[in-house]
């Protein structure tokens, strides 16, 4: 693209231990355009973005902003230079409101130096409707969305008048209306002469709003495309160096008897509104069941319940015709893939091995008759797990998970909780953030558990992921499921509908 460029990087390289995060990487932005940034889980392009944005330095490189090269140390720094960050865990305070969030470290203050947040609710109202964002300015974060939450992020570094905007995986966690209304919102920034960065695995999006996109493999650049003239295809093995299927082939389920059995299941939610209300459905061995709804329509909760991490105010959850409904997290024998491998899946300051375990560690052979634990057949069991699941870990077994890439984390609960054999896998957005060959990947493994005789029960906002890989699908809207299709005879408009409240027959396999 002709113009003047925004941005600069030269030659960027940046180790970490064991790992060459980027290994002399060149990128350039041009003002005003939309520039995507696609690799694979840890090919270094969050690193990339990271040194932008002055929150690691790097050991070699050159970095030029509107032609001028700059040292940017910290956050401060480039703040300064105009530019902003969006990350992909909000950097948000949950109890201050959306005003507060917007104005901290800025806030505004009257003539007497008195804080005057007024002001700012003023600023951040008319950026809201200036853009089309809708987010009110008096909420509290705690009370909104993580897509409201997003737009208090956007209205974040547009309230310090950055023009040169970051987003780090920025629909990871959004439904399909508001990864629309995303790309809308970048439209309008690049008509205005904005420079938008960002970060992302699917390729939908690239296709639908980027400009150029540049390719990222493990840690060097792989080229730079117009997105124009790329289809999906080129753009996924360009990324991951390889074919991918985008849809993967199974074959007809083969149902036999019923694992999981769910009556007139209510379960309260944080807020202490029933979150599921009267919810029943059954789960066979050798069928993958797909929860399909919006974001907030209960399935969250309804995992929860599932798993004992909330309380079952009424009805029952039946485990091959026991009532687990009561019982104790760890004597429900359930594999869980939690929605947030964060907060639910990992200790992020523990070791690869020790999170492998965290399920099984009193148990033989980790544990000897006297409690303490066994380091060797520990460390044997991680680098089995590691090897069987390509989970790639700099410093094998004692890596740290907080270290390691999104992919390659979800990657480890999904091995952990398969290897537990247990007969009912509970799968909770298993490839949200993750890049096309990890995505094939996790859903080749769920297929092959299911192929094994396992009950899976797959909840998931991705329609896509929803389609390809169901046997049998149950919209939820409201807490409740409104019908249950065999996943051969759906599509998106039907389960759309149903996803928005409206019944539909329930069917199983004839």
């Amino acid at each position: 693209m002709e113009g003047e460029l925004a941005v600069q990087m030269l030659n960027i390289t940046k180790v970490f231990p064991g790992i060459v995060a980027n290994d002399k990487v060149c990128f350039e932005a041009v003002q005003g355009e939309i520039h995507a940034l696609l690799g694979e889980n840890g090919a270094g392009k969050s690193t990339l973005m990271s040194i932008l944005f002055g929150l690691c330095q790097p050991d070699e490189g050159v970095i030029k902003i509107r032609g001028r090269p700059v040292r940017i140390g910290s956050p401060n720094d480039a703040r300064a230079l105009k530019i902003g960050m969006v990350h992909q865990h909000f950097k948000l305070v949950h109890n201050f409101t959306v005003t507060e969030n917007i104005a901290l470290g800025l806030e505004p203050r009257n003539r007497r130096g008195n804080l005057d947040l007024s002001q700012a609710e003023k600023r951040a109202a008319e950026l809201s409707a200036a853009y089309n964002l809708a987010v009110d300015p008096k909420a509290r974060i705690e009370d909104i969305t993580v897509g409201m939450q997003q737009r208090v992020e956007i209205l974040k570094i547009l309230y310090r008048d950055a023009d040169i905007l970051i987003f780090d995986e920025p629909t990871a966690t959004l439904t399909p209306q508001e990864i629309d209304e995303l790309l809308d919102i970048f439209r309008r920034l690049k008509a205005e002469g904005k420079t938008i960065l960002f970060i992302t695995h699917k390729l939908k999006e690239i296709k639908a709003a980027a400009d150029r996109c540049t390719v990222l493999r493990r840690g060097k650049n792989a080229g730079t495309l117009r997105v124009d003239s790329a289809d999906e295809q080129e753009l996924a093995e360009k990324m991951v160096g390889r074919s991918v299927a985008f849809r993967i082939g199974k074959k007809p389920a083969e149902p036999k008897e019923v694992i999981l059995r769910i009556e007139d299941l209510t379960v309260v939610g944080a807020k202490g509104v029933p979150a599921v209300q009267n919810l029943s459905l059954e789960v066979r061995s050798g069928e993958i069941l797909g929860i399909a709804g919006v974001d907030g329509n209960g399935q969250s909760e309804l995992v929860a319940g599932i798993a004992g991490l909330l309380p079952v105010k009424s009805g029952r959850i039946l485990l091959k015709g026991r009532d687990i409904s009561n019982e104790s997290v760890r004597n429900r024998n359930i594999g869980l893939v939690p929605e947030d491998r964060h907060k639910h899946g990992l200790i992020l300051d523990f070791r690869v091995d020790e999170n492998l375990i965290l399920k099984t560690y009193w148990k033989k052979p980790f544990s000897d008759r006297f409690g303490f634990l066994r380091f060797p057949a520990i460390s044997a069991h991680a680098e089995r797990l590691i090897a069987q699941f390509d989970i790639r870990a700099g410093n094998g077994a004692a890596t740290p998970a907080r270290s390691m890439s999104g992919g390659n984390q979800q990657k480890a609960v999904i091995a952990r909780e398969i290897d537990l054999s247990s007969e009912l896998l509970v799968v909770s957005q298993p490839t949200r953030g993750l890049d096309a060959g990890a995505v094939e990947y996790i859903r080749r493994r769920i297929i092959e558990e299911r192929d094994k005789g396992k009950a899976v029960l797959l909840v998931s906002f991705e329609l896509d992921e929803i389609l390809n890989l169901c046997d049998r699908i149950a919209a939820m809207s409201k807490g409740s499921i409104v019908g249950i299709v065999s996943g051969a005879s759906a599509d998106e408009r039907r389960i759309g509908a149903m996803m928005g409240g409206l019944a539909s027959e329930s069917k199983g396999y004839g």
